[in-house]
């Protein structure tokens, strides 16, 4: 092999890898613009619901603090009055965050052996927004329950 093909071959290698870092950054860039996890809450609802109609309903117990110090670490706890039973149970829960942007913060499946629909954990909040939980029931139906958070010290970026 000569050096002036080295050279050349060399050349156009270093002008290919001078480039990739350009194109992974506008691919970053456009991540961030819409990022994977990134959709609305009406979004994230349906794609739980199927498109049908939450109820609103005492029977859905969210407890959150009304005012979180710090939104990294904010503790919920979802209950939801069932009889727990075959033919009437929760079959899942499931809690948002409405202004995060992955507004998805849990999922929990349950069955009737579970004796109880009942569940807690800690979720990050970026700011002040409502916390929603959502109980799929057995019947096909969703109710919901809804709790706004006040966070001093944001949680998200």
């Amino acid at each position: 092999m000569e050096r002036r093909s080295f050279l050349k071959g060399f050349g156009t290698a270093a002008a290919c890898a001078a480039l990739l870092p350009r194109m992974a950054s506008a691919a970053d860039e456009a991540k961030k613009v819409v990022g994977p996890n990134e959709m609305s809450i009406e979004t994230a609802i349906a794609a739980i619901t199927g498109g049908k109609p939450l109820t609103p309903s005492s029977k859905v117990s969210l407890s959150a603090p009304e005012i979180a110090e710090n939104g990294a670490v904010v503790p919920v706890k979802v209950t939801v009055e069932s009889p727990m039973t075959e033919k009437s149970y929760v079959k899942a829960i499931h809690v948002f965050a409405t202004k995060n942007n992955n507004v998805r913060c849990a999922n929990v499946y349950l069955t009737p052996a579970n004796g109880e629909a009942s569940f807690g954990t800690r979720i990050k909040l970026g700011g002040t927004q409502d916390v929603l939980a959502i109980a799929e029931m057995s019947d096909g139906t969703f109710l919901s329950g809804k709790q706004n958070v006040k966070v001093t010290i944001g949680g998200c970026g």
